[in-house]
This record gives C-alpha cells, sequence and structure tokens, in this order.
C-alpha cells in the first residue's frame, strides 16, 4: 500500500515527462524551433538535431551524446527537454557516415546492428565528430559562450573522455558512463566531472573508486552520485509506464540536480 502510493506521488514528482511520456508526441507538441543540421568534418557530415530554447537572451548550449543504439527519438526528447530549461541543445549522431550506404543511425536495419557499429568506431573518430559540433555550436549566433556537454551510457564515457580533448568546457554531464584509466588523460581535465549512477550497475560502479583516485591526485572536480536502487539506465526506463520506483526516482531526481548545475550557465 505504501509503496504503491510512493510510486503515484513519484510518478508526478517532477516529472518532465508527466504531460507527454512518448518522446514522439513530446516531439511534436513541442513549442519550441526544432531544425537538422549537417556538420561537416572532413569528407563526412555529421546529421544533428537542434532544438532551440524560446528565451529573451543568448543561450548556453547542450550537447547530448547518444547511447549506443545511436540517435533516437529519446535522445531527441531529451533534447527538447534541455531547451524547455533554457537550453540550446544539439544531439549529434555520431553513426553519421558509418550505416549502411553513408546513411545514419535509422538506416541501420535494427539497433542490434547500430549498436555493433558503435563499438567498431575508432575513439579519435569519435572525438573528431564531437570537436565538429562543439566547434559549430560556438557560432551559433544566440549562443552565450557556455558548453556543457552530456553523454548517456555509452555516450557518457565518450562526453567523460572528451573532456581530456577540449579544455573549454563549462561542465560533462556523465550518466552511467565509464571514465578514461589513464592518469596522463585525467591530468587534461580542465572542467568539473558530474556522475550520475543506478546502485545496481556494477559493470559501471566498479570503476568509480579508480576514478575517484585518479582524479582527486590531480585534485579535478568529479562529483558521482548513486541513486539508490536504479539500475542501468535509469533515464529511459524511469520514463516507462512500468517503471521500478527507484528507477522513476532515479530519474527525477537527477532532473533536479540537472537544474541545479544548469543555473550556473545561464
Amino acid at each position: 500500500m505504501i509503496k504503491n502510493l510512493f510510486f503515484l506521488v513519484s510518478t508526478f514528482y517532477t516529472s518532465v515527462y508527466a504531460q507527454y511520456p512518448n518522446e514522439n508526441v513530446r516531439l511534436e507538441k513541442s513549442p519550441r524551433h526544432q531544425e537538422w543540421v549537417n556538420v561537416a568534418v572532413k569528407e563526412r557530415s555529421i546529421k544533428s538535431f537542434i532544438v532551440y530554447p524560446e528565451v529573451k537572451k543568448a543561450a548556453p548550449v547542450v550537447i547530448i551524446i547518444h547511447e549506443n543504439r545511436g540517435l533516437t527519438d529519446w535522445v531527441r526528447g531529451i533534447g527538447d527537454v534541455f531547451a524547455e530549461k533554457g537550453c540550446i541543445s544539439i544531439c549529434p549522431d555520431l553513426l553519421s557516415g558509418f550505416a549502411p550506404n553513408g546513411g545514419n543511425t535509422s538506416d541501420f536495419k535494427n539497433q542490434d546492428e547500430a549498436r555493433d557499429a558503435i563499438y567498431a568506431l575508432k575513439p579519435e573518430k569519435v572525438t573528431e565528430s564531437i570537436k565538429a559540433i562543439y566547434e559549430y555550436a560556438t557560432k551559433i549566433p544566440s549562443f552565450n559562450g557556455k558548453i556543457i556537454v552530456v553523454g548517456y551510457c555509452w555516450g557518457g564515457s565518450q562526453a567523460f573522455r572528451f573532456a581530456t580533448n577540449e579544455e573549454n568546457i563549462e561542465s560533462v554531464l556523465v550518466f552511467y558512463g565509464t571514465a578514461p584509466t589513464s592518469a596522463e588523460e585525467i591530468s587534461k581535465i580542465r572542467t568539473k566531472i558530474y556522475g550520475f549512477y543506478g546502485e545496481n550497475d556494477n559493470r559501471v560502479n566498479a570503476t568509480i573508486a579508480e576514478t575517484k583516485k585518479l582524479m582527486y591526485s590531480f585534485s579535478k572536480f568529479y562529483e558521482p552520485i548513486i541513486y539508490k536502487g536504479a539500475g542501468h539506465g535509469f533515464m529511459r526506463t524511469g520514463e516507462e509506464i512500468n517503471s521500478a520506483i527507484e528507477n522513476l526516482k532515479a530519474k527525477n531526481d537527477s532532473w533536479e540536480r540537472i537544474d541545479t548545475i544548469l543555473k550556473t550557465v545561464r
């Protein structure tokens, strides 16, 4: 009885998807300007989804790095949420040019094929792509000069790694992703790293202690929070109708934490 009551309360507790739980409906109903752009990078281009906030003044940019499924509607929906919170959001498809016939995530037959292609990407190609998106962001007329990089799962690991390649980032939000293990790489980080982890995700969590050790040995800012009872991917599963209470609460608590972080860049 108490558990069911908590579930009902949690469902309405700061849930950004309360009105439109389905990302397709959210994107269709969103009043914010959305557009697709192709960002050039050497011999190819990166298809990217952008959402602009409805604000009076220049806004920060949030670069959103997708999971190992590629650029999905869920990721684009997350982009709309960040725009709703006053940020210009850019969701690049990092599989651009690596799908069949040089296509994008949507050109794979299924998510398994997209996942295989993700893990076949060379680290330097991923960095090259994110760097191109970063450079594109700096040239947006309504950009206020501050950039945050957010990544989920595979994207969380890539966001953490990108912090070792670009020092002019305000902060990096790593959702259940692992960190670089090289002391040399960690020493290059010049930004704040915020970690978001589910308690029931030992594959990732087993690496946190060493990440702390490395980050703190170089006096780097690293603030990992482990959400009790949540599993891997709780930002996605926490939106499901039959979501576990723990995943739902972790998702809602994470958005509250994000709101606090965004106050530093708006």
